[in-house]
């Protein structure tokens, strides 16, 4: 729709500026055509053998002329006579002559000999009509883009809130459609701590339990409306990578590099653990199980800055913005919904940014997550 949008109104544009322009070519043929008989019958009402009728015809003539802006002018460019100017402006004679000047850059005069080697001369210039038509084209071209631009965003507007009503919709379902499986693990992990409370099996089998709890808060966040608190950042990340490092292949390393002070940060905290989780596991992916991730955490002036950097097969530079974009993935089983809510999460609810710093195919990528120090207006 958008190529189909951009090549119609090309065509329109294109053609109207071609047919605009004939229009102006064939007119000033006609102007031109209009001023030379002008000029004869001027320079036939200054001949001696004149009859009164003859007289008459050519004054009408010369007084037909009410569109083509005309100076006579004589050998010396003195003005003797001029039609069709501004009726105020050319009672100041210096506007005359700016006129003069700028026609004579523009169209070429128009000699009248009357005798006796002597010379007068016609300048004139395009009629209003004819100025006008020539940029009309331009005019109309510029419509037709500034239609073209807002049909498109209103376009793109009307397919992010239905992009957003299908995310608000999935993330509820999924949220109610896991509480109940969830509920009966609860009644089971009871039942199994009962019976074998020293089982370290059972112990974990806790922890993956509270790990569904958070998921299914983090997808009833998504549907919502959650308001920021200020959060421990590095507390944060340090609890999702050691939820991850007994559950990633012992061949891969997490690192996370942190100031010693505390940095408080305004999140949703269940919401950036996702963020933390899904780079993380991304970058275990492009390892292919062996390698290591590191997360470097800087305080700026306004902002705080989060590095994952990995050892991975790296991104091309053509993909850097593409690999945020829903549906894209180089899984053979992957859905590419990951980096695209990340980027929802860090961008639409924590009013950060995130982008890939720098990947070199083969060496790794640092991929950066920049968030506000503050709360900022209206989140």
């Amino acid at each position: 729709m958008k190529i189909l949008l951009l090549l119609l109104a090309s065509v329109i544009g294109i053609g109207s500026l071609y047919y605009t322009h004939i229009l102006v070519e064939e007119l000033k043929i006609e102007e031109q055509k209009k001023i030379e008989i002008w000029a004869e019958a001027t320079k036939q009402l200054g001949s001696s053998d004149m009859t009164d009728k003859n007289f008459d015809f050519l004054l009408k003539v010369i007084q037909n002329n009410q569109t083509v802006p005309v100076i006579l002018t004589d050998s010396a460019d003195n003005i003797i006579s001029y039609r069709n100017f501004d009726s105020i402006k050319s009672l100041d004679t210096s506007y005359l002559k700016a006129q003069l000047k700028m026609i004579k850059l523009k169209n070429e005069r128009i000699v009248i000999d009357v005798g006796k080697q002597n010379k007068n001369y016609i300048y004139y210039k395009d009629s209003y009509i004819l100025e006008q038509l020539s940029v009309y084209p331009y005019l109309q071209l510029g419509v037709i883009l500034l239609f073209i631009l807002v049909a498109y965003f209103a376009f793109s507007s009307s397919r992010k809130a239905e992009q957003n009503q299908v995310w608000v919709g999935l993330t509820k379902e999924t949220a109610h459609q896991l509480g109940t499986p969830l509920s009966s693990l609860m009644a089971w992990y009871e039942l199994l701590k009962e019976e074998t409370p020293d089982n370290p099996h059972v112990h974990e089998m806790f922890k993956d339990i509270k790990r569904l709890e958070s998921i299914i808060e983090r997808f009833s966040k998504i549907g919502s409306n959650s308001p920021l608190q200020n959060e421990n950042l590095c507390n944060v990340v340090e609890n999702t990578v050691n939820y991850l490092r007994s559950r990633v292949s012992k061949n891969v390393t997490i690192d996370i590099d942190c100031p010693d002070r505390d940095i408080e940060v305004p999140l949703i905290r269940s919401l950036f653990e996702w963020v933390i989780e899904n780079l993380c596991k991304n970058a275990v992916d492009a390892m292919a199980g062996s390698g290591s991730i590191q997360i470097v955490i800087l305080e700026r002036k306004n902002k705080i800055q989060i590095d994952v950097i990995d050892t991975g097969k790296g991104i091309q530079k053509s993909k850097f913005k593409t690999i945020f974009k829903p549906g894209y993935t180089t899984k053979k089983r992957g859905w590419g919904l990951g980096l695209s809510l990340v980027k929802r999460i860090v961008e639409q609810y924590h009013r950060g940014k995130i982008f890939v710093y720098n990947s070199q195919i083969g060496k790794g990528t640092d991929i950066r997550i920049l968030l506000p120090k503050t709360k900022e207006q209206g989140s």
